[in-house]
């Protein structure tokens, strides 16, 4: 647990679907029909009073998918974007945590957003507050410092922290106030700036495996499509995959196949929604037959597709393929 919150606190994969972070922010293409690198990058600064939960808000922007860099000082920012907007780079979304651990380099920051702005480079403020008597509370639980102390007592290095970030909370695109928030409450809230609210926040994976290989350890849910007909028996399937399509109709024209989709479907849907209201903004779901080639293969295709048709971003992988590939 960081110290600002202290107290409170599987062959390839294929990925696709919607309502992720990842689609936020492209902006429109250029003349010649071909997006601009700049068009598509998008920083976000995070920022705010010491203590006032800084830290943790990286580890959760990193978890949606952001390049996250602590204490940058600013004017870094225009080079490393520089670097980051260029022909091949894969990184389309920075987070950097910048605040008064850059000292003199701090003053440097209106000037860089200016010039960010000017590159045409989508730039987002979170600033994070808290009261006084939390912030000491959890600087005296902890034990350190604050950067701004400098040998006097803690009010004085808050207070002046404080008057240095008025300025930048005042223009702050978005202000979270965690002095009554767990930690888990302020994932909730950075969720919904970021991303937005329901279970789209909530990141799906699905897998096959076959049993015979061993039931996996890191999943949250287990099906077992097992009580389906085994196309192995079938001489002209045996030798393909559930990948597939001759296999895929075999198994999927079932009706005992549908009506599992349909049930499985809506009980994923009511984890997936209370999933995230608690916090847990991923999710893995393991479907297993006998070896692992074709039904539960079918079948997890099948699900991601219903899944993804709710807006939720999946990615999908089949564990024992490659012992069908050795072949």
């Amino acid at each position: 647990m960081s110290s600002e919150m202290q107290g409170q606190h599987d062959a390839g994969v294929e990925v696709e679907g919607t309502g992720s972070a990842a689609n936020a922010g492209h902006a429109a293409a250029s003349f010649e029909g071909v997006p601009k690198p700049a068009d598509e990058f998008e920083v976000l600064l995070i920022t705010g009073m010491s203590g006032a939960g800084r830290s943790h808000a990286a580890d959760c922007v990193e978890d949606m998918g952001w390049y996250v860099i602590d204490n940058l000082p600013p004017k870094l920012l225009i080079p490393l974007v520089d670097m980051m907007t260029s022909s091949g780079s894969k990184v389309h979304r920075l987070a950097a945590v910048i605040d008064v651990r850059s000292r003199s380099y701090f003053d440097d920051l209106s000037a860089v957003l200016s010039h960010l702005d000017d590159l045409g480079v989508r730039t987002r403020v979170l600033f994070l507050d808290a009261n006084d008597q939390i912030l000491v509370q959890r600087y005296e639980s902890v034990r350190r410092p604050h950067p701004l102390q400098h040998g006097n007592r803690l009010i004085d290095g808050i207070h002046e922290e404080r008057d240095l970030l008025s300025h930048l909370k005042d223009h702050a695109d978005t202000v979270i106030d965690t002095s009554n928030l767990s930690i888990h409450e302020l994932s909730t809230q950075l969720y919904e700036a970021l991303i937005g609210t329901g279970a789209k926040t909530v990141s799906v994976h699905i897998f096959s495996f076959g049993f015979k290989y061993g039931i996996p350890l890191d999943a949250d849910f287990v099906a077992d499509v097992r009580f389906l007909p085994n196309p192995y028996w079938v001489p002209s399937l045996r030798e393909l995959t559930g990948e597939d399509k001759s296999v895929s109709d075999y198994v999927l024209s079932n009706e005992r196949a549908q009506e599992f989709l349909d049930a499985y479907e809506k009980a994923i849907m009511v984890a997936i929604k209370g999933y995230a209201q608690e916090d847990k903004h991923y999710v893995s779901i393991a479907v297993g037959c006998t070896g692992g080639q074709h039904r539960s293969v079918a079948i997890s295709r099948n699900l991601a597709q219903r899944l993804r048709g709710h807006g939720l971003s999946v990615t999908l992988s089949a564990r024992e393929l490659h012992r069908h590939m050795r072949k």
